[in-house]
């Protein structure tokens, strides 16, 4: 096989202080069984990145760091979400391995699936989807607004791995080319397709939440949903273009119908459907309005050229990066 590679796990944290204990000595079991598997290098971590917990979370991963060098950690300055919170470990990680492993820290992602993706990257695979094979244990309701975000995303231009989250392998040279990737506005899932090199994916069960609560209700997820339209595809702006011909059209229409009636002496005065024109164009004019005005606020967010985050606080030495 040559070179073993190092391999960095990356974890977001938010308030996880009830789930790290458990979850932390499951991955460093994996760590350590890849390592005497020979299939990483001993120079192989687990990487928590606190995402401005309110809870003990961050002194939970320092007590961590200090029991085992396989544990570090980094925590943000702030809360910045889920998505800046991957992209500052993969950031961080990028000069010190050769592949990266992003997962959740509540423990439904399988982890033994990692081991697969390993060997895909071997095989010569730059990035490795872990995507979900089934969603039996989920509600109807979520097993349905799971499926329909990720159709709708696809069917607005966004392009996405059907049953994909932010569980995933990329290699260090992938990581090196997404680093010129500037969006302020992040939807990761939908940006690594964007990078290219050969990929793949590897199938899983996903499991229930260990403990503690989860941090992705329904309006997360929509908000998710239409910020990974809205930063990777103009397809909503073509859309309203198209709204506005269509109606055009048919306002063009109704007013040759006017005409011809007018000019029959056939001309109703009818308050009503007055109304449900105006309303219904009114409507129209605000939704349209709308998106672009989404559109606007991020091109305004992307021109700050803000950074999408800040590390305060490492439980390692700049040197030891």
């Amino acid at each position: 096989m040559g070179t073993k590679a190092i391999l960095y796990i990356v974890v977001p944290c938010y308030n996880e202080e009830k789930v790290l204990p458990i979850t932390s000595g499951m991955f460093l079991e994996k760590v350590q069984k890849l390592i005497q598997a020979e299939k990483i290098d001993e120079k192989s971590r687990i990487m928590f990145v606190n995402d401005g917990s309110k809870d003990r979370t961050w002194e939970i991963i320092l007590e961590l760091a200090k029991k085992d060098e396989h544990f570090i950690g980094i925590s943000q300055s702030r809360n910045r979400g889920h998505q800046n919170a991957v992209l500052a470990g993969l950031m961080e990680a990028k000069d010190c391995c050769d592949i990266t492993i992003s997962i959740d820290c509540d423990g439904q992602d399988d982890i033994n699936a990692m081991n697969q993706m390993i060997e895909e990257y071997y095989d010569g695979c730059e990035i490795v989807y872990g995507v979900r094979s089934n969603r039996e244990k989920d509600t109807i309701f979520k097993r349905c607004t799971a499926q329909g975000f990720y159709k709708f995303l696809n069917a607005m231009g966004a392009e996405v791995v059907y049953n994909h989250a932010d569980y995933r392998l990329v290699s260090s040279r992938v990581l090196q080319e997404f680093a010129n990737y500037k969006e302020v506005n992040l939807f990761l899932r939908g940006m690594f397709p964007l990078v290219g090199f050969k990929s793949t994916s590897v199938y899983y069960e996903r499991h229930e939440r260990i403990a503690g609560e989860s941090h992705y209700p329904l309006r997360k997820m929509l908000a998710l949903a239409f910020d990974g339209i809205t930063s990777l595809s103009v397809k909503p702006i073509r859309m309203i273009t198209e709204l506005g011909i269509i109606i055009a059209m048919l306002s063009f229409a109704g007013v040759i119908w006017s005409i011809v009636m007018a000019l029959l002496g056939r001309t109703v005065a009818g308050w009503a459907s007055m109304v449900c024109i105006v309303a219904f164009i009114g409507g129209v004019q605000l939704i349209c309005t709308g998106v672009i005005g989404e559109y606007i606020g991020k091109i305004y967010m992307e021109v700050k050229h803000r950074p999408r985050y800040i590390i305060s606080e490492r439980t390692m030495n700049q040197e030891e990066k």
